[in-house]
């Protein structure tokens, strides 16, 4: 569960940049739409992110199920009403209650039952916890069942990438998927000064980063030195500020394309050099987030 909170963490860090430079960009012509458009990628982050955390949880309720004696629980009367005992009180009656099937009297008038050779008396906590683990069993059974109706997101997500792709004449690289899947993807398509691996685009982003902090810093929650130190030297994500980086470095124009058909155009601010393709995907890949390159199909 941790690691689902940081990844959805991550992942809002890097939609809030995204939607920061749309809404930066935007005129008086355009704000609207843009703003439109901010709220939907917002909303629809939100319901993948609680969707996932919603089936992770139902797929941890058997654990829970092991601690069914420990903290309050409630009891149902015969009249329909439900009052609430903690543990330590519930002791007490298993207590009273095995005394008494075992014929030991708790106030020397108890012993009856034994003798007329009546049935012993179940456990009301027993009872109870009988009661928990059915419900639990329950509920489990029915999280199972909402997974198993679920779409296929990974199945839906290539599908309607590969459509995307066919549409607009792409054909795509293979992206190792790791920490360093952006700066691998684009280093695949750079033509630029004859790059050869991602750890050189790594170090042109970091770069720029840090002689132009005054333009990033205000998107960063730690320092400068401490952010450009990760890219340069460590297997960080990549994200959208970085793509604004590398395409400023390079002078290309960065084209991400998602399955949903919207493409992110991200420019260089001046006459490009040249213009690079990559796929973004959520949901294909093990580790989350994960870009891929694409290549304009030859013709003739």
């Amino acid at each position: 569960m941790d690691e689902l909170h940081a990844r959805h963490r991550r992942e809002q860090k890097e939609l809030q940049g995204k939607l920061t430079s749309k809404k930066k960009n935007a005129t008086k012509k355009t704000r609207k739409g843009v703003n439109d458009e901010c709220d939907r990628l917002e909303q629809e982050l939100k319901e993948r992110q609680q969707a996932e955390i919603s089936v992770l949880t139902n797929a941890e309720l058997e654990g829970s199920a092991q601690d069914l004696d420990s903290g309050t629980q409630h009891e149902v009367a015969d009249d329909g009403t439900s009052t609430e005992k903690h543990a330590s009180d519930q002791a007490g009656e298993i207590v009273a209650s095995d005394a008494t099937c075992l014929g030991q009297p708790s106030d020397g008038n108890n012993t009856s039952n034994i003798s007329e050779g009546k049935p012993r008396k179940q456990s009301r906590q027993k009872a109870r916890l009988a009661r928990r683990a059915a419900e639990q069993e329950a509920q489990i059974e029915a999280a199972a069942h909402e997974a198993a109706n679920m779409p296929d997101q990974r199945q839906q997500e290539l599908s309607a990438m590969n459509k995307e792709m066919e549409n607009r004449g792409l054909t795509e690289i293979l992206i190792r998927p790791d920490g360093h899947c952006l700066y691998s993807a684009c280093s695949e398509t750079i033509v630029a000064n004859h790059i050869k691996n991602y750890k050189e685009v790594r170090v042109a982003a970091a770069d720029y980063i840090d002689k132009h902090g005054d333009d990033f810093a205000p998107f960063l929650d730690e320092p400068l030195e401490t952010y450009t130190h990760k890219i340069k030297n460590t297997a960080e994500w990549g994200g959208h500020l970085e793509l604004q980086a590398i395409a400023k470095a390079f002078n290309i124009i960065i084209n991400v394309l998602q399955a949903n058909g919207h493409v992110e155009k991200i420019e260089p601010g001046s006459t490009p050099e040249q213009e690079i393709w990559l796929a973004y995907y959520m949901h294909s890949f093990g580790l989350g987030e994960h870009y891929n390159a694409l290549k304009k199909v030859a013709t003739g």
